[in-house]
């Protein structure tokens, strides 16, 4: 099975190597072709020149780019040369409806597409456990999992195209409330002067015990805020996250709250760091 990647951010490259690794990778593409082929000359793998050469060269590509029309305007050019009965899976996050449109525009080439976000940040990606929601067609899916299986730990089936991405939006917009809580909490904590350290390794043991608590607490108490999940990154998921709730008639208040906080971080220069870099507007020292 010949696999393409096309997309090598942080999270691409650490899915690429973890499918090279399984033996499935046979070529990349990038926007900025040096980092296009300093990858391929690392894995020993073909740097394509163009999306166009990498469908044509593979029978399962591969997408993990920005936005959503990042997402149509490469699915637009795998359509012009790739093969019927080859697969697109998407690793995006986008909005449901660029999913469908995708797929269709996929399906009249005879080519299946699977909407298939992952969640677990650039750590997730290179370690090889991301979990991945999924949407299209179940059959397509099993073809496809021993590629996928080399990059994650958990491959959840969700329904129809468009459901994998409803599910990644349900991830983000809670993502945006445990953010909210933790950094919220430890500010309360820093002004109570408890000693932070100890704070969150007892309450990480505890009922309100989480990963981000974990994982980002002992770096935003001390001012680090290197990127796992960059700030504008979430910030442009949730903005996705609003539209469509909008077209459901959902409640969006502490979705709302999270991206204006975001955006007063986005002004003052800090879309590049952690979602964690939230602390610096609850913290009072």
């Amino acid at each position: 099975m010949k696999v393409g990647m096309i997309g090598l951010g942080a999270m691409g490259i650490g899915m690429a190597k973890n499918i090279a690794k399984a033996g499935y990778l046979t070529g990349v593409y990038n926007r900025t072709a040096t980092k296009a082929q300093s990858l391929a000359d690392e894995l020993n793998v073909i740097a394509f020149p163009q999306p166009e050469d990498l469908a044509v060269n593979t029978d399962i590509a591969l997408l993990c780019v920005s936005a959503d029309n990042d997402v149509l305007a490469v699915v637009e050019r795998l359509a012009a040369t790739i093969r019927p009965g080859s697969i697109v899976v998407d690793m995006s996050t986008v909005s449901s409806d660029t999913a469908k449109q995708a797929a269709a525009v996929l399906a009249e080439k005879q080519v299946a597409f699977l909407d298939a976000p992952v969640s677990g940040g650039v750590e997730g990606a290179k370690n090889g456990t991301l979990a991945m929601m999924v949407g299209g067609d179940p059959d397509i899916l099993e073809k496809a999992r021993p590629v996928l299986e080399s990059m994650t730990r958990c491959i959840m089936h969700m329904g129809p195209s468009g459901s994998g991405q409803a599910t990644k939006a349900v991830n983000q917009i809670m993502a945006a409330g445990v953010n909210q809580a933790v950094t919220e909490a430890l500010a309360f904590a820093h002004a109570q002067n408890l000693p932070m350290e100890k704070v969150i390794e007892v309450i990480s043991g505890g009922a309100a015990g989480n990963w981000f608590l974990q994982h980002r607490g002992p770096t935003m108490t001390q001012g680090i805020f290197t990127p796992g999940f960059k700030l504008g990154l979430h910030h442009k998921d949730l903005k996705i996250c609003q539209s469509m709730a909008k077209s459901s008639g959902v409640s969006t208040t502490l979705l709302d709250m999270s991206v204006a906080d975001y955006e007063r971080l986005m002004a003052a220069g800090y879309a590049d760091e952690d979602i964690s870099a939230l602390y610096r507007l609850k913290v009072i020292d």
